[in-house]
């Protein structure tokens, strides 16, 4: 395959994460909203350019008060922070289909490097003759990096809200002409 631009298809890609609750369950949520440009050749990501954006708005975590209070000054701050990016580095292959992609990753003003263990899932063309690769990804990353430290002790000993986040991410992407 030969290097091109790649666009998320939304209907079919997902950014979820999870994070520990009370110290005794995990709690997810998923963003609704985001876009990618992707210049790319799938089969070998180690020259890739990858910039991803977040509508930290579109949050959702199915109840309306937690959201709410994640899009507040406590966390993401929406009002003045309304996106999370993520702007590749570099590429590092690490397997057959999996590699290390390495970024600047911004969250409420706070610009950190992070790694995204990345695996090329196939590529194939659609019903309607549109070609389309898929990708998944995870990653850890600790909130308190970001300034992300609004928390409460519990009575029981630990803390409501755990400080790593698990990402997960599921794209497909289709060639731009």
């Amino acid at each position: 395959m030969a290097k091109s631009n790649w666009a998320v298809d939304a209907s079919h890609s997902s950014v979820d994460f999870s994070v520990r609750h009370m110290m005794i369950a995990k709690v997810k949520g998923t963003f609704h909203t985001f876009e990618a440009q992707i210049n790319a050749d799938p089969t070998d990501l180690t020259t890739a350019s990858i910039h991803v954006e977040i509508d930290l708005s579109s949050i959702d975590t199915r109840n309306t008060d937690r959201d709410n209070h994640l899009r507040s000054a406590d966390f993401f701050d929406v009002e003045n922070n309304p996106k999370m990016t993520f702007e590749s580095t570099t590429i590092a292959k690490t397997g057959d289909g999996e590699y290390d992609v390495a970024g600047k990753l911004t969250i409420r003003g706070v610009t950190r490097f992070e790694t995204i263990a990345v695996t090329f899932e196939g590529a194939g063309k659609d019903p309607w003759g549109n070609e389309k690769v898929g990708f998944s990804g995870t990653s850890v990353i600790k909130r308190s990096d970001f300034g992300l430290t609004y928390n409460a002790a519990l009575e029981t000993g630990g803390v409501l809200i755990g400080d790593e986040v698990k990402i997960t991410i599921e794209i497909e992407a289709v060639a731009q002409a």
